[in-house]
């Protein structure tokens, strides 16, 4: 048996499919650059790997939340051009500027902040001016637009920052139609044209996130900032499935079954009993739970491929395993259970544990946890092995 397979479980991540993904999302924003947005772990899926595996499909952008995000990706060997957006005070601002990243600013305590971090290093801070257009989160208001692009220029021409970019994010990209994304457009290009006029000449301008890059051309601008979509999830099932767009999932996530025995009817399975056996049956354990980031809301619903054939979780999830009832079947202990995947063999998908669980996909990919090892498969473009 090779190391894989004895694995207790695994989160499979196929780069290729991630690269052709970016190239896909690629050439639906033919004309703007992309970032790749690796935050989170890069959703779960490895953010070193994942980061390197982008870049190599054209991404010309890495994008993080946080400043310890990209400051990892540096110490990795990761180069090029790379935002972060997270921001709190006091946060690494002379570290991130040493270590050539771009930085995201929402208000005047952060340009204070980025400013005097960029005069103790000696050097000039790229930063990025994130215009509040709707969303109601990060970002600066309209009405304070004003005085955050004068002191953003009075600090460019004091050499110790260079506005490199102005930015926003959208609210409801992902529902079709809805009328914010028209609405956020216009004050954007609004906010882009000020700040233009007040003598800021940015590099790229970017508002559009995985859906808007999907469906909205028109909010493309200079680049697009895909998430999601890179791993091959759809950003909403409204919009269409990943395969509609020409995507596929990046993750699988499967674990070896621990056990599987014969039980009478009228067995209870798992605390609370919200399960008893309606016949006599097998069950079948999977080492898998909500400390591995297994919903527990998935609770008698969540899909799972044992056998080929698709089965639901039984009772609840515990914190390390849960069961299914096989229906007499009998798999060999040791056999594959596939939680989600790309659906070659009739496995679920992240959006089905999302619709178990009563969320989105994002978080059923993000949420799985450390004690599940990542294995990045395929090889990398230079030729170098993949590996866990």
């Amino acid at each position: 048996m090779n190391e894989t397979a004895s694995l207790r479980a695994r989160a499979e991540i196929d780069l290729a499919a991630l690269r052709a993904n970016v190239r896909v999302l690629r050439a639906r924003a033919a004309g703007a650059q992309l970032m790749a947005v690796v935050k989170a772990d890069a959703y779960g899926h490895g953010a070193v790997p994942c980061a390197r595996a982008a870049r190599e499909a054209g991404a010309a952008w890495l994008g993080t939340a946080t400043p310890q995000e990209a400051l990892a990706l540096r110490a990795a060997g990761l180069d090029g051009r790379m935002l972060c957006w997270l921001w709190t005070p006091g946060g690494p601002w002379r570290e991130a500027i040493e270590a050539d990243i771009d930085v995201s600013v929402s208000g005047m305590w952060a340009l204070r902040e980025v400013t005097g971090a960029a005069e103790a290093a000696g050097r000039t801070a790229r930063i990025h001016l994130k215009a509040d257009t709707g969303l109601g989160r990060a970002g600066c208001q309209p009405a304070d637009w004003p005085e955050l692009v004068a002191a953003a220029r009075t600090a460019e021409r004091a050499g110790a920052v260079r506005v490199t970019g102005l930015w926003s994010h959208f609210a409801c990209a992902d529902e079709p139609g809805h009328p914010s994304i028209t609405a956020q457009l216009e004050t954007f290009r609004d906010m882009v044209a000020y700040a233009e006029k007040a003598g800021v000449e940015p590099e790229v301008r970017h508002i559009a996130n995985s859906p808007a890059t999907l469906t909205v051309p028109e909010s493309h601008f200079d680049l697009v900032r895909t998430g999601i979509a890179m791993y091959g999830i759809s950003p909403s099932p409204e919009l269409g499935t990943s395969a509609d767009f020409g995507l596929r999932p990046v993750m699988t996530l499967a674990a070896s079954v621990a056990l599987v025995k014969r039980v009478p009817a009228g067995h209870g399975i798992s605390y609370g009993h919200h399960y008893t056996t309606p016949r006599g049956t097998t069950l079948g354990l999977v080492p898998l739970g909500y400390a591995d980031g297994i919903p527990r809301h998935a609770s008698g619903r969540g899909p799972v491929l044992v056998g080929g054939v698709r089965r639901t979780i039984a009772g609840r999830v515990a914190m390390d395993q849960f069961v299914v009832d096989l229906d007499g079947d009998e798999p060999a202990a040791g056999s594959e259970a596939v939680l989600f995947g790309p659906g070659d063999r009739g496995e679920p998908s992240a959006e089905d544990w999302a619709e178990a669980a009563g969320t989105i996909a994002y978080e059923i990919v993000t949420r799985i946890g450390g004690r599940v090892p990542r294995v990045h498969l395929g090889a990398t473009a230079d030729g170098s092995p993949a590996g866990p």
